[in-house]
């Protein structure tokens, strides 16, 4: 296993993506899959995961994100917190607001968790 990543508050994912309308969330995407990229060797890695949500509007991303998160679980042999399935919280809640919200804090949360579990602070 390679460098562990960074351990990101999910409120302020939440209030820099606001401030910076929505140009945070992008770098969020990009950062997040580098980091699991270069920790396991697998994955899409930053540009392409950055390039997938740019040229897909988002769409792809709420599932590919959770997707690989729960890879970096079950390389491990633990379960899945999240999953590609966990992008439907996104998918169907969007219109609320709830459900990306949801979708944040979940799939942040479970990131967090697992670099805190291999020794980020």
């Amino acid at each position: 296993m390679g460098p562990i990543g960074k351990v990101r508050s999910t409120w302020a994912v939440i209030g820099l993506s606001i401030i910076t309308f929505g140009i945070y969330s992008l770098y969020y995407y990009f950062a997040t899959h580098e980091e699991m990229k270069q920790h396991s060797g697998e994955g899409v890695g930053g540009a392409l995961g950055l390039i997938i949500s740019l040229f897909t509007f988002g769409l792809v991303t709420p599932f590919l994100l959770p997707n690989e998160i729960g890879n970096l679980y079950a390389r491990q042999g633990r379960p899945r917190p999240v999953s590609a399935t966990t992008g439907l919280w996104v998918l169907l809640g969007w219109m609320i607001l709830v459900g990306p919200l949801v979708w944040l804090i979940k799939t942040n949360g479970a990131l967090n968790a697992y670099w805190r579990s291999v020794g980020a602070r």
